[in-house]
């Protein structure tokens, strides 16, 4: 998860890993300082199935915890493994 690097701009925020000139990024929306609204991921077609979604969530909720932040789960990957990760269920607000 080192590759990932997390980019913040006024109430919006970014984790993008970037290799081969290929982007993958997970997007959110900061609603409050405690809470975060996770509302998109796109994973390019070359990177499907590599579990790199994956570890953009996982990079979120390990920020998410030790910045004590909730996240809002909009967008469906992501909500999709909060769903197969009942042990991320402290960093969700659903």
């Amino acid at each position: 998860m080192s590759d990932i690097a997390r980019d913040v701009s006024g109430s919006k925020g970014r984790y993008v890993l970037a290799k081969d000139g290929l982007e993958a990024e997970l997007t959110y929306s900061i609603s409050s300082p405690t809470l975060i609204i996770a509302d998109h991921t796109g994973v390019p077609e070359e990177w499907k199935g590599q579990g790199v979604g994956l570890q953009l969530v996982e990079r979120l909720v390990a920020d998410a915890r030790a910045e004590g932040v909730k996240i809002v789960p909009l967008c469906p990957f992501v909500n999709a493994q909060r769903r197969k990760h009942p042990e991320w269920a402290d960093v969700f607000n659903v």
